[in-house]
Protein backbone atom coordinates (compact mmCIF):
# COMPACT_ATOMS: atom_id res chain seq x y z
CA UNK A 1 0.00 0.00 0.00
CA UNK A 2 1.38 3.37 -1.01
CA UNK A 3 1.03 6.53 1.10
CA UNK A 4 -1.55 8.06 -1.27
CA UNK A 5 -3.58 4.82 -1.17
CA UNK A 6 -3.50 4.81 2.63
CA UNK A 7 -4.70 8.41 2.78
CA UNK A 8 -7.43 7.68 0.22
CA UNK A 9 -8.55 4.68 2.34
CA UNK A 10 -8.79 6.88 5.44
CA UNK A 11 -10.70 9.62 3.63
CA UNK A 12 -13.03 7.11 1.94
CA UNK A 13 -14.07 5.93 5.41
CA UNK A 14 -14.32 9.56 6.59
CA UNK A 15 -11.81 8.93 9.38
CA UNK A 16 -9.61 11.58 10.92
CA UNK A 17 -5.97 10.64 11.44
CA UNK A 18 -6.80 10.20 15.13
CA UNK A 19 -9.77 7.92 14.32
CA UNK A 20 -7.68 5.83 11.92
CA UNK A 21 -4.95 5.51 14.54
CA UNK A 22 -7.49 4.33 17.10
CA UNK A 23 -9.02 1.74 14.75
CA UNK A 24 -5.57 0.41 13.81
CA UNK A 25 -4.20 0.49 17.37
CA UNK A 26 -1.51 3.02 16.48
CA UNK A 27 -0.43 6.50 17.51
CA UNK A 28 -1.61 9.42 15.37
CA UNK A 29 1.99 10.25 14.47
CA UNK A 30 2.40 6.85 12.76
CA UNK A 31 -0.62 7.65 10.57
CA UNK A 32 1.12 10.87 9.56
CA UNK A 33 4.28 8.91 8.65
CA UNK A 34 2.23 6.44 6.59
CA UNK A 35 0.54 9.23 4.66
CA UNK A 36 3.78 11.09 4.06
CA UNK A 37 5.76 7.93 3.27
CA UNK A 38 8.71 9.08 5.32
CA UNK A 39 9.93 9.75 8.83
CA UNK A 40 12.65 12.31 9.42
CA UNK A 41 13.56 12.16 5.74
CA UNK A 42 13.84 8.35 5.70
CA UNK A 43 11.39 6.11 3.81
CA UNK A 44 8.63 4.78 6.05
CA UNK A 45 6.75 1.81 4.59
CA UNK A 46 3.29 0.65 5.49
CA UNK A 47 3.54 -2.93 6.80
CA UNK A 48 1.50 -5.69 5.16
CA UNK A 49 -0.31 -6.26 8.49
CA UNK A 50 -1.57 -2.66 8.43
CA UNK A 51 -2.61 -3.01 4.79
CA UNK A 52 -4.62 -6.11 5.68
CA UNK A 53 -6.09 -4.42 8.75
CA UNK A 54 -7.25 -1.54 6.52
CA UNK A 55 -8.96 -4.07 4.27
CA UNK A 56 -10.65 -5.76 7.24
CA UNK A 57 -11.87 -2.42 8.59
CA UNK A 58 -13.26 -1.59 5.15
CA UNK A 59 -15.27 -4.82 5.34
CA UNK A 60 -16.60 -3.87 8.79
CA UNK A 61 -14.35 -6.13 10.87
CA UNK A 62 -13.41 -4.35 14.10
CA UNK A 63 -11.87 -7.29 15.93
CA UNK A 64 -10.93 -10.90 15.28
CA UNK A 65 -10.36 -13.64 17.84
CA UNK A 66 -9.34 -16.39 15.45
CA UNK A 67 -11.40 -19.26 14.08
CA UNK A 68 -14.20 -20.81 16.09
CA UNK A 69 -12.39 -23.85 17.53
CA UNK A 70 -15.67 -25.59 18.32
CA UNK A 71 -16.75 -25.76 14.68
CA UNK A 72 -15.58 -28.36 12.23
CA UNK A 73 -14.57 -27.03 8.81
CA UNK A 74 -17.09 -27.61 6.03
CA UNK A 75 -16.10 -30.20 3.45
CA UNK A 76 -15.84 -28.96 -0.10
CA UNK A 77 -17.91 -30.72 -2.72
CA UNK A 78 -16.20 -32.00 -5.76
Amino acid sequence: MKPAEFKAWRKMLKLTQKDAAHKLGLKSRIIQYYEKGERNGDPFEIPKAIELACYAITLGVDSYSGPDVGKKPKKKKG
